[in-house]
């Protein structure tokens, strides 16, 4: 697929570290997650807007992902999200996250997200339109 590239822009900061001032594993996940937020944000959809008017909700359903190097303490760095592959009810998105200045790329993740049903939570079409 050849959907561009999102950036999402965040710094490390002294409480996403552990005790040797590397951020610490879950925050990789909080920050892919807020970059498809805003992701999706960018193309005019708030979660919430979508739960309320299309009556769907995304949920994560797995994720792949490979730390390469260590984010540090006041690092900024880029979260690059794309679209890699869109299914009737699921996407699945590639992110990578970058150090800013560098270029060099710290980690890289495989999300497939389910849409369902927002009452239900049963599997669900993705609004046409949507992507």
């Amino acid at each position: 697929m050849t959907e561009p590239i999102a950036d999402f822009l965040v710094r490390v900061y002294y409480e996403d570290t552990d005790a040797s001032g590397v951020a610490y594993h879950a925050n990789y996940l909080r920050w892919f997650e807020r970059a498809r937020t805003e992701w999706l944000r960018g193309r005019g959809y708030g979660q919430e807007k979508l739960r309320l008017e299309a009556g769907v909700a995304f949920t994560v359903s797995s994720i792949e992902i490979e730390y390469r190097k260590p984010a540090r303490l006041d690092d900024e760095l880029r979260v690059q999200t794309r679209i890699a592959e869109l299914r009737k009810a699921s996407l699945i998105f590639e992110q990578l996250l970058v150090r800013v200045g560098g270029g060099e790329t710290l980690t890289t993740a495989r999300v497939r997200i389910a849409c369902v049903d927002a009452a239900t939570f049963r599997p669900k079409a993705l609004p046409s339109g949507l992507f």
